[in-house]
């Protein structure tokens, strides 16, 4: 096999010999973008508006809280262990799209291994994150108006989801990063990726959101979080009894899908 048919990957895991690939040579492999995916239907509305007319202003923003804060606390609690995040295959972060193309030669000539070595060092990276989101988080709660209650109560299935990720992902990745970052610096393989991905951008062969790869984790780790907030409320308005308080079971069984 020809060193240049060993693609990106191999730019990253064997440094000594990096300078003698073509980087160009790689493009017509790699070149083929990640197809986009569909787009996801748009969420159900409650389907009992008129329900929370029995419910003061305060009880809607009150149980609201309460079962936001625990799906939020939920959700970080999740994660936040070790294997939150490699064990599970819902928020599991794989190795950037670039080195995927690549994953299944990498293991086929015996470098499986630095593969599995990475993918590790990224999950173990958001699982030493995820923490710092839970005051965000929190915080964003507290701060809820009575017509952010209600757009959520009457929302579609992953509305408070969305108006977490309105009000405070800007800052959880603020926090974020630099758990990532001082966690990746420890994996030289990470940064053999920096190195090669800048040239890789150029090239079409790296995205530009994935060439630093403390940025990409740090998006995945997000992603992840909100995947299982998500979950958390969905599980939460199916079976109202789910919530955390009297109030929150009345009113979102009140105006159950």
């Amino acid at each position: 096999m020809k060193l240049h048919q060993l693609s990106f990957i191999t730019l990253v895991l064997l440094s000594s010999s990096a300078q003698a690939f073509d980087l160009g040579g790689l493009k017509e492999q790699l070149g083929k973008a990640v197809q986009t995916p569909a787009q996801p239907a748009a969420a159900p509305t409650a389907s009992n508006p008129s329900a929370l007319s029995s419910f003061s202003n305060k009880d809607q923003v009150g149980s609201l809280k309460q079962a936001l804060t625990q799906g939020a606390e939920t959700a970080v609690a999740g994660l936040a262990k070790e294997n939150g995040f490699l064990g599970n295959d819902k928020v599991r972060i794989p190795l950037p799209a670039s080195l995927q193309k690549a994953e299944s030669l990498m293991r086929t000539v015996g470098m499986g291994k630095y593969a599995d070595e990475l993918t590790t060092s990224m999950n173990r990276a958001a699982e030493a994150a995820v923490p710092e989101a839970k005051t965000l988080l929190v915080g964003a709660v507290k701060k809820m108006s009575v017509e952010d209650a209600k757009g959520i109560l009457l929302g579609g299935s992953d509305s408070a989801t969305q108006y977490f990720r309105k009000t405070t992902e800007t800052q959880i990745a603020g926090k974020f990063k630099p758990i990532v970052g001082k966690s990746m610096q420890k994996v030289k393989l990470a940064e053999k990726y920096d190195q090669f991905a800048g040239k890789g951008v150029s090239l079409g062969l790296v995205d530009q959101k994935d060439a630093k790869l403390d940025d990409y984790i740090t998006r995945k780790a997000m992603d992840g979080l909100f995947l299982m907030m998500a979950e958390q409320e969905k599980a939460i308005r199916a079976n109202p009894m789910q919530a955390a308080g009297t109030l929150a079971q009345k009113v979102f069984s009140a105006i159950k899908l």
